[in-house]
């Protein structure tokens, strides 16, 4: 299935790209390119010095040469004056020889020389380009640098940034989660109000509800009303005594502390104080019985 495994290449290759270009550093790209550059100009020079090596080669076997062809026309002439006409042809074969492989060695160092003129050319050149791409490279160094900086402080200084954005997730949940607890309190006192929840710390069959907080409250509210009417009867009662007692003779001196028993009974909070009410009501009337029997016994004796 050509068609499919061409879209599974490209899906793949165009995933890596983008994490290439997510995780590619300008600044460090360009570092690279810089020194890949100034390897290429170290090779330019390591070319230009094998070509100039090359042609002092060449140019000291063409003085060699020289030296042999000079050499070989003085061996002849000699050789010529000696009356020895072949070994002066001879002499001079060789030196036509000699002539001619210097001419070959000559054309090859101009050509040598050629080519050091356009490595030497071409790397000055290059050099030029790599010294702007340098300065090019450092002055993009430096805006992206600044670009960078530039978008971190605004992205701190309007929250868009992951940091920020992290610290603006956090506070949410600090805000929500106090929002929650805030709720929640407010439900549990209201349940606790309502008589929902049960003491588990009460001694004995517990709080109850609220309709038995509220049959407790109107209970003590019947009891301490009929306490207080009990209370305002006796004191009526006494001061009745009293006034029938100051139409006649003094009182005797016990009456008064039978009285006072009653006046402090209201000082007691304990539920005891209905159970000794019949003891303080019996009182006041043996009280009220006596006084009358003894008026009549001093309007006699007067």
């Amino acid at each position: 299935m050509p068609g499919l495994s061409g879209r599974i290449s490209t899906v793949f290759k165009s995933k890596v790209s983008k994490a290439l270009d997510k995780a590619e550093d300008p600044a460090a790209t360009l570092d690279y390119s810089y020194q890949k550059q100034l390897e290429q100009l170290q090779s330019v020079k390591k070319g230009i010095a094998d070509v100039v090596t090359a042609k002092k080669r060449l140019q000291a076997q063409e003085d060699t040469i020289q030296q042999q062809i000079v050499k070989l026309d003085t061996q002849a002439r000699q050789a010529l004056a000696a009356g020895r006409e072949d070994l002066a042809r001879t002499a001079l074969e060789r030196k036509n020889g000699a002539q001619t492989e210097m001419q070959t060695l000559d054309q090859q160092i101009q050509e040598l020389q050629a080519q050091q003129d356009q490595l030497t050319t071409a790397e000055q050149n290059l050099r030029a380009k790599i010294e702007a791409f340098r300065t090019k490279k450092e002055v993009i160094k430096a805006q992206y640098s600044a670009a960078e900086a530039q978008v971190r402080i605004s992205e701190a200084a309007t929250g868009v940034g992951d940091s920020m954005a992290d610290v603006g997730l956090a506070m949410q949940r600090a805000v929500d989660k106090t929002e929650n607890m805030k709720a929640r309190a407010s439900a549990v006192s209201e349940l606790e109000a309502a008589g929902t929840f049960e003491d588990l710390t009460a001694i004995g069959s517990g709080g109850g509800d609220d309709i038995d907080r509220q049959l407790r409250e109107i209970s003590s509210t019947s009891v301490v009303d009929s306490d207080l009417a009990r209370l305002k009867a006796e004191l009526g009662s006494g001061s009745a005594s009293a006034g029938e007692l100051g139409a006649g003779s003094a009182p005797p001196a016990a009456p008064p502390a039978e009285l006072s028993a009653p006046a402090a009974e209201p000082e007691a909070t304990e539920p005891q104080a209905p159970a000794a009410a019949p003891a303080t009501e019996a009182a006041p009337p043996s009280f009220a019985d006596d006084a009358p029997a003894a008026d009549p016994a001093d309007g006699d004796s007067a």
